[in-house]
């Protein structure tokens, strides 16, 4: 089946400039600006000290910021991309039209992975121009890194909220759904892993253990950053158990498309039958 890129950007661009009309990417924006500032500047507060101090440490502290962040704001973004239109009733009104289910969800998708990235992009790279003065290139580097990583993240997330809203019968449930799967990705799925190590003693997860971990967008986006980082390894437990092969970025990079492309081929699949 041929596909009408035109098609796919009016879509893509009803969603992304009903998100700036309606003030959401600047209150996400402002968001992370306000958080990466509060970081960058007191987050060595406890410690006695207030200030900018190191670039590696406050792209550690936004690496947990943004896991906890992010996956929560796409998935509250995505999960009625589809199921909306037809609680609401113009999903029919719209595949009436001279457009395919396929040019429909990746129109949706692409629009609201524009409104993640850019409002992502913008809070967090205006902290990088203010911080600018104090970087050198190889920090700003890693800084522009951190950054892209966290809008793949989004992207990850947002995906899986779009597969959420095609198999869901109902808004209801389809939220539902969206907070058991952070819960899942970003508080659970760790908590497992390590429970298993405990248990076993390290006997029989820990070779499969950074395996594990890929299958959760959250961990790669979080290996992808402190492996990068050379004062940052010393800070997670984790880094320790994880062999350097799995932690090139091209490699992370790789998975983090997989968890992109994964999830939303089969929203795709199920969408179009």
């Amino acid at each position: 089946m041929d596909i009408e890129l035109k098609q796919i950007g009016v879509i893509a661009g009803k969603e992304f400039w009903d998100r700036i009309r309606n003030r959401w990417v600047l209150a996400v924006a402002l968001v992370f600006t306000a958080f990466a500032l509060v970081i960058a500047y007191f987050g060595a507060a406890q410690q006695g000290a207030v200030g900018f101090r190191s670039i590696e440490l406050t792209i550690a502290s936004l690496v947990s910021l943004v896991i906890y962040l992010i996956p929560l704001i796409a998935l509250v973004l995505g999960f009625d991309a589809i199921v909306g239109e037809r609680e609401r009733g113009s999903l029919d009104l719209l595949l009436s039209m001279p457009i395919t289910r396929l040019e429909l969800i990746l129109g949706k998708y692409f629009g609201l992975s524009a409104a993640l990235a850019f409002s992502t992009v913008a809070g967090f790279g205006l902290v990088g121009v203010l911080l600018s003065a104090q970087l050198d290139t190889n920090a700003l580097f890693h800084y522009a890194g951190f950054m892209f990583s966290s809008v793949l993240l989004g992207m990850a997330f947002l995906s899986l909220a779009v597969m959420i809203s095609v198999f869901a019968s109902d808004r209801t449930r389809a939220s539902g759904l969206a907070i058991a799967m952070w819960f899942f990705f970003v508080l659970v799925f760790d908590l497992l892993l390590l429970g298993a190590l405990v248990v076993s003693g390290g006997e029989y997860g820990g070779a499969v253990f950074p395996y594990l971990m890929l299958a959760n967008p959250a961990d790669v986006f979080r290996i992808l950053n402190i492996f990068g980082l050379e004062e940052v390894r010393t800070l997670y437990g984790l880094a320790t158990v994880f062999p350097e092969a799995l932690s090139r970025p091209w490699v992370l990079g790789g998975v983090m498309l997989a968890w992109i492309t994964a999830p939303l081929g089969i929203a795709v699949w199920r969408f179009r039958r």
